[in-house]
């Protein structure tokens, strides 16, 4: 199959993936799966069905990669995919009572797909803001928010008071919030 052929995920195979996609694809692919599901599960009403689908949509993905262009929009390939295999997934469960008309869940999704995209704008601010911090208050804000971690914790382990660590944590976030908002209006 070639590049200009019709995208047609719901007749695709396992078998169709002769040859293995490039790692600018496989890249794609992996750093698009955490916001594929959210889009996916906003569509239907179980993680487990989400999870379901995601896999028969990879599935697909991964046999079609031959008709991704490079340089397009890869989520949205990608949505296109996971659509029909929403598609069928609602076909085989048309017994079930409480049925949303397609219509509001793609409106849903459309909502999920520009949150996302401003979740990941915001995270990227953060990570770039968390640079930018001097190294003693980026190490101060990583410490603090290690798993199992608490200000009091951190404090003992400083050897200062909590209410000045508090202090400080409170001096970064405030400082972390202003870049992230100084970011952000640059970009818009």
């Amino acid at each position: 199959m070639g590049r200009n052929d019709k995208l047609d995920p719901a007749s695709a195979t396992v078998g169709d993936a002769a040859a293995v996609p490039n790692a600018e694809f496989v890249q794609l692919f992996t750093r698009h799966q955490r916001r594929l599901y959210l889009y996916i599960l906003s569509q239907v009403p179980h993680p487990v069905a989400a999870e379901e689908i995601l896999q028969d949509a990879n599935v697909v993905i991964w046999s079609k990669f031959r008709q991704f262009q490079p340089g397009t929009n890869f989520l949205a390939w990608c949505t296109q995919i996971a659509n029909y295999e929403i598609l069928k997934y609602r076909t085989r469960r048309k017994r079930e009572r409480l049925q949303f008309s397609d219509e509001f869940l793609q409106q849903v999704a459309e909502e999920a797909l520009t949150r996302s995209d401003e979740l990941e704008r915001r995270r990227d601010a953060l990570i770039d803001c968390i640079q930018k911090l001097r190294p003693r208050d980026r190490e101060l804000i990583q410490r603090r928010y290690a798993p199992g971690e608490s200000g009091k914790h951190l404090a003992e382990e400083l050897g200062r008071p909590s209410n000045s660590v508090y202090q400080s944590l409170g001096r970064i976030r405030r400082a972390l919030w202003e870049c992230i908002q100084r970011r952000l209006a640059v970009e818009s």
